[in-house]
């Protein structure tokens, strides 16, 4: 009889245990919450976002224009694509007469300011396609902002000359 006492005893532990799990509020526990898609509201626009495409599962680059009518600066921190196992954002400079790329933590797009990553040598870096592209297709890549929020852009791919595509 001890034994069917002590199962009883395991058994409504487990009960209460489920009821409370039940009982639970998931999103009350931050790493479980849905967290919402962001974005940076209406101050961020982007224009001619496009990548370079390149031959034989070579990296390619993605270009865009941020324009930010807002009062505050944006910082952008990272980018993801379903289309690539890596993105990260790059900078080419001119250092000692040579160009030299270099990864960056952040990119500030100041209050009421454009930022074209073409003229001013930033660009993310694609890396490894996760299927073949070419010239006309579309890639969703999605920008992540300092304040938590994020933007889902579609890119153009383009030829290595970066015009589109015929």
């Amino acid at each position: 009889m001890r034994s069917k006492s002590r199962y009883s005893a395991a058994g409504a532990l487990a009960l209460a245990l489920l009821v409370s799990l039940a009982c639970l509020r998931l999103d009350a526990i931050p790493a479980l919450a849905a967290t919402p898609s962001m974005t940076p509201g209406p101050e961020l626009t982007i224009q001619d976002a496009w990548i370079r495409w390149l031959p034989a599962d070579l990296p390619a680059a993605g270009y865009l224009t941020l324009i930010n009518t807002g009062a505050k600066p944006l910082n952008l921190i990272a980018a993801t694509s379903p289309a690539y196992t890596q993105v990260t954002l790059h900078r080419t400079v001119n250092q000692g007469g040579g160009m030299r790329m270099t990864a960056v933590e952040h990119i500030t797009i100041d209050a009421h300011s454009n930022l074209d990553f073409a003229a001013t040598g930033y660009h993310m870096m694609l890396m490894q396609a996760t299927k073949p592209l070419r010239p006309a297709d579309r890639v969703p890549i999605t920008l992540r902002f300092a304040d938590g929020s994020s933007l889902l852009v579609q890119f153009e791919v383009r030829n290595p000359d970066s015009s589109p595509a015929r």
